[in-house]
């Protein structure tokens, strides 16, 4: 009886998706357009933290915003209402975005006029981990009431981040949370990963994280902002354990 052939279709499709990332992010450069990629579970505080970074950073660089869903355009007409041109990408069911989709819904956007684009990604902790978007970097959001073992059950979605920001920490008196078991168990898993705590409700450590995101931009692209745009970045990058 003849074998039967096995076609590992997973690592085919991730290759070209890799692929087509990296042609991506050369289109980008092109234009100078930064494009992070914001990923967390859902309730997280991502459409809250990306208005207060709209509100640290409008008047320093030119923003705009994908926002993706399986469905709605909620989170698309908050950002839209802030005055920051944004748009709806609906995945079809996925509970992620491909480089592809990334590239269509920027399309859509424009980008020769922004310095930075901010894609909201899908709320999972699973799938968005394994689809590169194109983006310069990757942020995950954890917050305060998900527990600080969140690292220590998504290994690859801490792995893949360049950046951390712990969300709600407003909230920490109510919560059992351990701030210094968290970062070592993100730092187990990069131990290049930057953490930011934040919260997205207070403002308080919002400033740090755009200070660095400006400078990140600034390094890629030499680009020069307004003269209002703060110097240098506040506080360390990445805390020590």
């Amino acid at each position: 009886m003849e074998k039967v052939k096995i076609i590992q279709v997973r690592k085919s499709i991730l290759e070209n998706n890799g692929k087509d990332a990296d042609k991506l992010r050369d289109e980008l450069n092109q234009d100078k357009t930064f494009y992070i990629n914001i990923m967390s579970s859902p309730g997280s505080g991502k459409t809250s933290t990306i208005l207060n970074m709209i509100k640290h950073l409008s008047g320093k660089i030119r923003i705009g915003v994908l926002e993706a869903d399986i469905d709605s355009d909620v989170d698309a007409q908050t950002v839209q209402n802030s005055g920051i041109r944004a748009i709806q990408i609906h995945t079809g069911g996925m509970c992620h975005l491909d480089a592809e989709m990334s590239r269509q819904g920027l399309r859509e956007l424009g980008t020769k006029n922004l310095d930075l684009v901010i894609l909201e990604n899908v709320g999972n902790l699973v799938c968005p981990a394994e689809f590169d978007t194109g983006a310069h970097r990757n942020i995950v959001i954890l917050s305060v009431p998900e527990g600080d073992d969140k690292p220590l059950k998504y290994h690859l979605i801490f792995k893949t981040c360049n950046t951390v920001l712990i969300n709600k920490i407003d909230s920490m008196p109510i919560f059992d949370f351990n701030m210094d078991a968290v970062k070592k168990y993100i730092w187990e898993r990069n131990p290049k990963s930057n953490i930011f705590p934040v919260s997205a409700a207070t403002g308080e450590g919002m400033e740090a994280w755009c200070d660095w995101l400006l400078e990140e931009i600034r390094k890629e692209f030499q680009k020069e902002f307004q003269k209002n745009r703060p110097s240098g970045t506040s506080g360390k990058i990445r805390e020590e354990a």
